[in-house]
């Protein structure tokens, strides 16, 4: 360390206590500032003027789908780099995004003629959500030789896994009509547009189930701090490694699966939430696994935001947002943590 560092120490970090409440205060500000802002802006004035009606049936349900899908990306995302001790590592590379990106491209291209019209949008929801479980159980089962799955294994079998989704969606494309085209790029591009409250009841009941032992269960979180020391090691200090990775895995691809399935695929808050979170509190997962959630909701929440009113009345796809967002704040992290190093 230079002798201008020690004349000048790291500043203490707040608490944990405090960094938490700061992050539900800033949840709460990210949660009125969605509802407040769009192409009809809600205010008090208005509220008996059409107002009341926007906010129950078009803007709270959108919210809370944003709120739902950050916070499963966020937490999903600090699963993962957990689970393979890499901070570069999100949820895609299990290949939950792509079986769902292709479950849905074969909903939208080829269609299944026997459900009729009166499946309507839950056709395509319950298809990416079975192709996100079909293609992380295939990733995992790929992966397992003699009754154990190693990281490196599942990191190249998932690679091989979404390289061979991803031609299977440019084969479809190829073949899809300009309609089927324009609705399948849609899709892919990420929005919470079509949010309604029976799709985002349901969504938000997997999500919680999906993401209560790792938000409400210390030993996951435990598990995954000693899981940085390596599975030997870890298994040395009492740990079942088997048993974090299947809870790890479960959780990851039935929330991330939910989400994909309703608003489409959402890239970089899954790798920038718990980067974030390091950043400010340190690598202990019993913080990064919820602050993940907060931080992952509000960067879902502020993208949709910018979606909804940079061209309103028209919207820009909520994939293109997160994008524009994450990138040079992934690159200023990245940035700020050399420099403290």
């Amino acid at each position: 360390m230079s002798a201008l560092a020690s004349r000048w120490p790291r500043p203490a970090m707040p608490s944990n206590k405090v960094m938490g409440l700061l992050g539900v205060l800033t949840l709460l500000g990210c949660v009125l500032l969605a509802i407040s802002q769009g192409a009809y802006g809600l205010l008090i004035a208005n509220w008996h003027q059409g107002g009341a009606e926007v906010f129950w049936h078009i803007r709270a349900p959108r919210v809370l789908m944003g709120v739902v899908a950050g916070m499963a990306l966020g937490v999903s995302g600090a699963l993962i780099q957990g689970l393979f001790r890499n901070p570069l590592a999100d949820p895609g590379l299990i290949g939950v995004s792509s079986g769902a990106a292709l479950g849905a491209g074969l909903m939208i291209v080829v269609g299944w003629p026997w459900l009729g019209a009166r499946a309507g949008p839950w056709a395509l929801m319950v298809a990416a959500f079975a192709g996100a479980l079909l293609v992380t159980a295939l990733t995992w089962r790929l992966a397992r030789r003699e009754g154990q799955v190693q990281i490196t294994r599942l990191l190249l079998v998932g690679i091989a896994i979404n390289a061979g989704a991803g031609s299977a969606l440019g084969l479809l494309s190829h073949l899809a009509d300009d309609e089927q085209l324009r609705s399948l790029t849609f899709w892919l591009l990420g929005s919470l547009g079509g949010s309604q409250w029976p799709a985002v009841s349901v969504c938000a009941l997997v999500v919680a189930l999906a993401l209560s032992l790792p938000l409400w269960h210390p030993a996951q979180a435990r598990a995954l701090n000693v899981l940085s020391l390596g599975d030997t090691s870890a298994q040395m200090l009492g740990v079942n490694v088997q048993a974090v990775q299947r809870v790890c895995l479960v959780c990851v691809a039935l929330s991330v699966g939910a989400v994909t399935a309703l608003v489409g695929m959402v890239a970089f808050v899954g790798l920038l939430a718990p980067h974030a979170v390091r950043l400010l509190a340190g690598p202990d997962h019993r913080v990064v696994i919820p602050g993940s959630a907060l931080i992952g909701a509000c960067l879902v929440l502020l993208a949709d935001t910018g979606a909804r009113t940079l061209v309103a009345p028209a919207e820009l796809p909520l994939g293109v947002l997160t994008g524009f967002i994450g990138a040079p704040a992934f690159v200023l992290m990245l940035h700020r943590r050399a420099a403290l190093a």
